[in-house]
């Protein structure tokens, strides 16, 4: 029953593809403004600037795609009322994209949802050594928009925004370039 399923979808994209000459798989790379508050659930929060990878597939004349994403969130040493502490976090993430059918010819206008694997590393060095190392999956969502240019790049302003159990959110700004190269 899966083989046929995923003949059934090779198929069905297959000949979307060969109707637009271009398939929509795309890889990309892009410049973060991380925020995560409440850290430990303390004052403790932090902003960085980041990076981020990804990719994704989109058959051109559908209006949904797939979107991975490998996000570094950061780190930051500070101290709270708790003592110093410092953490780190990074995440991956996998998205449903829906695309807005706007009449803008190379514009897109898009929503994700999807899931967030995330993993979080921190501890406090004073006054007491302690130390924490969780991972966890989560919903995420996005919005976003991206402009083509040059036939096969594209310029891509983004939010997302998911949660992490050592802190109250995340929230994701980005602007990334793109290349599809089939």
């Amino acid at each position: 029953m899966r083989k046929l399923f995923l003949a059934s979808a090779l198929a069905l994209f297959a000949s979307a593809a060969q109707a637009d000459d271009l398939l929509g798989l795309y890889a990309g790379a892009g410049i973060v403004r991380a925020k995560m508050e409440d850290v430990f659930h303390t004052n403790f929060a932090f902003s960085n600037t980041s990076w981020k990878l990804y990719g994704g597939f989109r058959p051109l004349g559908f209006p949904l795609g797939v979107d991975v994403d490998y996000v570094d969130l950061g780190s930051r040493t500070a101290g709270t009322f708790k003592g110093l502490a410092h953490a780190n976090s990074k995440a991956f993430a996998a998205y449903a994209v829906g695309y807005l059918p706007i009449p803008v010819p190379d514009i897109d206008v898009y929503g994700k949802a999807g899931l967030a694997r995330w993993q979080f590393d921190g501890n406090y060095s004073s006054p007491s050594l302690f130390s924490v190392s969780e991972n966890g999956t989560d919903f995420a969502w996005g919005v976003g928009g991206q402009v083509h240019f040059l036939g096969r790049f594209a310029a891509r302003l983004e939010y997302e925004h998911y949660n992490v159990h050592e802190a109250d959110d995340v929230q994701l700004y980005s602007l990334g370039v793109s290349y599809t190269f089939l």
